[in-house]
This record gives C-alpha cells, sequence and structure tokens, in this order.
C-alpha cells in the first residue's frame, strides 16, 4: 500500500483518475482532489460569497466527485472539476432563493484576502490557458498538451503522433510562443 501512496504523489492526474476508477481508493481521490482543493475554494467563494458556505460547498464537492467521477469519461481533470464545482455552486444558488442572502465581510482577515486573489488569480490564468489552447494550431495544442500537461517526452511525442521528434520540438516551441502571446493578449483586455 505504502507503494501507491508513492506513485500517486508523484503521478499525473489521468494516473490518478484510472487508478481510482479501477480501485476506487479513497486514499487516490483524496490525493488527486488535495491538488485542486484551493482552485475548488476560489470557485466556490466566488459564488457562495461566505466562507463557511464556501467550505461546506468544498466538501459536498468531494462527495460528488466519489460517484460522477466513476461514471464519467474525464480527460482533462482539472477544466472538468472546475466545471463540477461551478455547477455545483449554481444549482446551490437556485436552490437558495427563497432564502435571505446575508454578506458580512467585516471578520475577513487581510491575509484570507491576498490568498483568495493568489486563487482566483490562478483561476483567471487557467481560463485563459484553455481558450488560448483553444486558438492554437492543431498540432501546436497537441504537441504543448502532450509535452506540459501530459509530461510526455518528444520522444514518446513522436512515437505516439508519428510526427518526426524535430517537429514536435518546433510544434511545442511555436506552440509556448502562441500560448504566451495569447494570455498576455487576454490578460491585458480584462484589465
Amino acid at each position: 500500500m505504502a507503494f501507491i501512496k508513492n506513485i500517486s504523489s508523484t503521478a499525473s492526474d489521468d494516473e490518478l483518475v484510472t487508478q481510482y476508477k479501477a480501485t476506487g481508493d479513497m486514499k487516490i481521490l483524496s490525493d488527486l482532489y488535495q491538488r485542486y482543493m484551493e482552485l475548488v475554494y476560489g470557485v466556490c467563494l466566488k459564488y457562495m460569497n461566505e466562507n463557511e458556505e464556501a467550505k461546506d460547498c468544498v466538501i459536498n464537492i468531494f462527495e460528488e466527485l466519489i460517484t460522477k467521477l466513476r461514471k464519467h469519461e474525464v480527460t482533462h481533470f482539472r477544466a472538468w472539476l472546475h466545471q463540477l464545482a461551478k455547477n455545483h455552486c449554481l444549482m446551490k444558488i437556485r436552490s437558495n432563493k427563497s432564502k435571505p442572502r446575508k454578506v458580512n465581510h467585516e471578520f475577513v482577515h487581510l491575509d484570507e484576502n491576498v490568498h483568495l486573489n493568489g486563487v482566483l488569480e490562478k483561476e483567471a490564468n487557467f481560463e485563459r490557458m484553455e481558450y488560448c489552447l483553444g486558438q492554437l494550431v492543431a498540432e501546436q495544442r497537441q504537441a504543448v498538451e502532450l509535452f506540459y500537461l501530459k509530461e510526455n517526452s518528444y520522444k514518446t511525442i513522436a512515437a505516439t503522433t508519428g510526427i518526426a521528434p524535430d517537429k514536435v520540438r518546433s510544434y511545442i516551441q511555436n506552440g509556448r510562443r502562441n500560448l504566451k502571446i495569447c494570455m498576455e493578449k487576454k490578460a491585458l483586455e480584462n484589465i
């Protein structure tokens, strides 16, 4: 069992999803969820406006994840989890529509605001990256995703795609440059 713990701490999201689906091991799911709890909390706080409600949602989303992850085909766990959190919060807001909402920001500490700003900035960067990946030429997008997100080597990418290794390197370099330009442009648009 100690061997699985070591694997799960260094395994990719896709490997952990596959391991969890195969075994149902809650430790694996917990390790995977821990990677993105700050992101989920940031999403929940954005929609719920109260720390305690957001914390409750983070727990409820984990509980949803136990069954939903086994039912759905998930190719990009982080993006899928982000959408799951967003949908959960929107459903909670709809179900609470008739209840009056109070927002009290007096007791929010400066360090919590700084932390939340960091989480929200990460979320904004992630959304820009998702958009900009979609704007890349198909070969560049594929090479960048396989290299950076799936952590494959040039050699592995070349073998799985049939693209020559020097072309793989070129697609990655050009894709990274184009991704950076697009993300900087999108960041300026949002200021």
